[in-house]
């Protein structure tokens, strides 16, 4: 395979290189997504939005569906859930379908906290993009676009230096 034996080792480094740039390029997205996550009020761990979030796109998930969705155990996401209750942003109810089972569903202020951050992080992401010029704009969501589909093919999980 490629480096083991030296040959090849000249695409792997270069790709490596292109790794560390990506990932401090990263860095700075996720400190600017973060940034506008903390402005929020009230300010939510990131577990607790990415909970809302999923209960939102999958309103079908129960409490154990969940659990799985975010790769908790079931007493975690069920304390998680209890909070998110706590503060008004999600509801069980029972299932119309099967009255043995817990529906989740985010709440009206729920949505509302949703949308604010999901709004802060687009104002955030476009003030970065304005500072960019449009063939750098068109080369990130190139580029994204191309990250987007080999990470979801499942090759983005295979060694990079074969």
């Amino acid at each position: 395979m490629g480096c083991a034996d030296g040959s090849g080792g000249g695409r792997w480094e270069s790709r490596r290189t292109q790794a560390r740039q990506v990932a401090e390029a990263v860095e700075s997205l996720v400190v600017c997504w973060l940034t506008a996550t903390q402005e929020s009020r009230p300010r939510l761990p990131d577990r607790h939005l990415n909970a809302l979030r999923t209960v939102r796109l999958r309103p079908e998930l129960n409490l154990t569906a969940l659990a799985e969705q975010l790769d908790i155990g079931l007493p975690t996401a069920s304390r998680l859930c209890d909070r998110l209750e706590a503060a008004g942003l999600l509801e069980r109810t029972v299932q119309p379908r099967n009255r043995r089972e817990v529906q989740l569903v985010v709440t009206a202020y729920g949505q509302r906290l949703l949308a604010d951050v999901t709004e802060r992080r687009v104002r955030r992401l476009a003030a970065v993009l304005d500072a960019m010029t449009p063939a750098q704009r068109a080369a990130l969501a190139h580029g994204l676009l191309g990250f987007h589909q080999a990470h979801t093919s499942g090759d983005g999980h295979r060694d990079p230096r074969g």
